[in-house]
């Protein structure tokens, strides 16, 4: 008796610590939404702090800690839903249903509330654009050909000089991971708000999970990681490590992340992360021009050289053989969680880095 009245105790203590942290994340999204300022105070002093040291933490491992979590995960919620369902079958009874749920509730609201500090509240922080002083007010079709040209030109110079491979495609030069911790800790001494520790980009050892996914990369708030598709053709590569790398500095708005790895690509001194950089941009911003005008899309393309060709072509042909039924529903999902962290215009918001890099150029020694 002693002991089934202990068991019935430890899953209420699970329900009611469970509700105690879906409520209280609830309450710091909540809050970062709709009180001014907090949001901002906990990005520039807690945040800092907390993920500094799990960053560090995680960092000793080369590995992506959170994929194997993840991985450990999925089997534990798969055992424990077979073990749930025979002890029920023996027992004859649903009790054991109720301390699974007692578990899923106390799980899902320790990841929740893990979430909310690992990158929720940071959603509804100052912009990197305002902080930087990048306007993103409309712009011109003149403007976004002028912005276009200037991306051809720097593509250009550069694919010259990239180390290739025996079908003429871009190969990174050695010790990439170091290289983007080190280029976004250079960004850093420009904008305070970058400054800091970096840990080094990890690739995700599966990395077909997130092709099929159509994912470049992604950023784990529960890991402190900044995890990279290491399958995907080279020029992806450095930009994609220092976008995922921008996620641990607060900056979580995805314009802001690409905008953020385009400045650190292009002010590195490694010439394979400026070429990353600049391409990146090009193909965003001439997938632009094209909505806008198709005519004065091919003028530009047709300035590009064969090499840079072959480099997106190749790109193009990686991503194709991923889609599918799990990269749309993947897309939808993305969507679907950007629009509920108050990016309303969901994987759209990518693109919006546009109107950062014209406005980087206007404002720019380049023009």
């Amino acid at each position: 008796m002693a002991r089934i009245t202990k068991m019935s105790g430890s899953v209420k203590l699970r329900w009611i610590i469970g509700a105690g942290l879906l409520a209280g994340a609830l309450l710091l999204l909540a809050t970062a939404a709709h009180v001014p300022g907090f949001a901002q105070w906990y990005a520039i002093t807690i945040y800092p702090v907390y993920m500094g040291s799990l960053g560090r933490l995680t960092g000793l491992v080369p590995f992506s800690v959170v994929e194997i979590l993840l991985y450990v995960f999925i089997l534990s919620i798969t055992g424990s839903v077979v073990y749930t369902a025979v002890r029920m079958v023996r027992q004859r009874t649903i009790k054991p249903a109720g301390r699974w749920l007692s578990g899923m509730l106390l799980i899902a609201g320790g990841l929740l509330f893990w979430y909310a500090l690992g990158c929720g509240i940071n959603y509804h922080r100052t912009s990197f654009a305002a902080e930087a002083g990048y306007g993103m007010a409309g712009y011109t079709v003149e403007e976004l050909l002028e912005t276009c040209r200037w991306l051809t030109q720097k593509v250009n110079d550069l694919s010259d000089d990239m180390v290739r491979d025996e079908n003429g495609l871009m190969v990174l030069e050695d010790g990439t991971g170091k290289a983007a911790a080190e280029t976004m800790s250079a960004l850093g001494k420009q904008f305070d708000s970058l400054s800091g520790f970096y840990p080094s980009p990890k690739p995700v050892a599966v990395s077909e999970i997130l092709s099929y996914q159509s994912l470049s990369g992604i950023y784990s708030p529960f890991t402190a990681e900044a995890n990279y598709n290491a399958d995907m053709v080279a020029y992806n590569i450095p930009f994609t490590m220092c976008h995922e790398l921008s996620h641990l500095k607060g900056y979580m708005e995805e314009q802001e992340a690409n905008f953020i790895a385009f400045l650190a690509c292009i002010g590195s001194e490694r010439m394979d992360f400026q070429y990353s950089g600049y391409l990146l941009a090009w193909i965003y911003c001439t997938n632009t021009l094209f909505e806008t005008d198709p005519l004065l899309w091919l003028d530009v393309r047709t300035e590009l050289s064969d090499h840079v060709l072959d480099d997106i072509s190749a790109n193009s042909n990686f991503w194709d053989a991923y889609d599918g039924s799990i990269s749309e529903i993947s897309d939808w999902l993305n969507d679907t969680y950007l629009k509920a962290n108050g990016q309303p215009d969901g994987v759209a918001s990518y693109d919006k880095m546009v109107d950062l890099v014209i406005s980087y150029y206007f404002s720019s020694d380049e023009k």
